[in-house]
């Protein structure tokens, strides 16, 4: 089966972390395929602070400069706002592949508040990416906490194409220093033009 890391963000905008992320999970987890899943809109994010979304997938293209990463607007015209819903989709329509859903720390950090969050674990096995200033906070959350019996040392674990769900590791990576809340507070709408950045891990 055709192993594919799901990573879904608002990427508002995207920029060489979310980039930088992808390859590290391309890499541990020996997938053939990551699919940037770009959010009409994130149910936890104000949209006064959203650009418009062909910004934000324009964005994402311009950026995933790998030809493992495919950008998907599938969400936007299936009409899909949750996460359960999207994963529902992706895995009745393509049973040839076997899904991981990739999250920053952060996410992992208010993973309780996403709708039906514990059915989410059940479905697709997780992988967090360590992302400063986060882990502390993302580790000691209420979801990890409730998931400890299910956690797995790291990336190779992933590798059983008979995984038992729920499954999900913590994986520390070199941190990237960029973040689309900073990028937007310092550049504007300059933000949204691609971004690279010579310093990257």
């Amino acid at each position: 089966m055709k192993r594919v890391g799901l990573l879904g963000g608002s990427f508002n905008p995207a920029h060489a972390g979310h980039l930088h992320i992808s390859r590290e999970a391309l890499k541990r987890l020996q997938l053939d395929e990551i699919w940037w899943l770009v959010a009409p809109q994130n149910p936890l994010k104000p949209r006064g602070d959203m650009a418009p979304y062909a910004t934000r997938l324009a964005s994402a293209k311009n950026m995933a400069a790998d030809p493992r990463i495919r950008v998907r607007d599938l969400e936007a015209k299936a009409g899909l706002y949750f996460t359960v819903d999207t994963l529902r989709y992706l895995t009745t329509r393509h049973r040839n592949m076997q899904f991981f859903w990739l999250m920053g720390a952060d996410n992992l950090a208010q993973f309780h508040r996403w709708k039906a969050w514990r059915t989410i674990a059940a479905m697709v096995p997780i992988l967090v990416l360590d992302r400063a200033p986060y882990a502390y906070a993302a580790l000691h959350a209420p979801a990890p906490a409730l998931l400890k019996p299910y956690r797995l040392p790291g990336a190779r674990s992933f590798a059983n194409p008979g995984l038992r769900l729920p499954a999900w590791a913590y994986l520390i990576i070199p941190r990237h220093p960029l973040s689309a809340t900073h990028l937007r507070k310092t550049l504007g709408k300059k933000a949204f033009l691609v971004h690279t950045d010579s310093s990257s891990p």
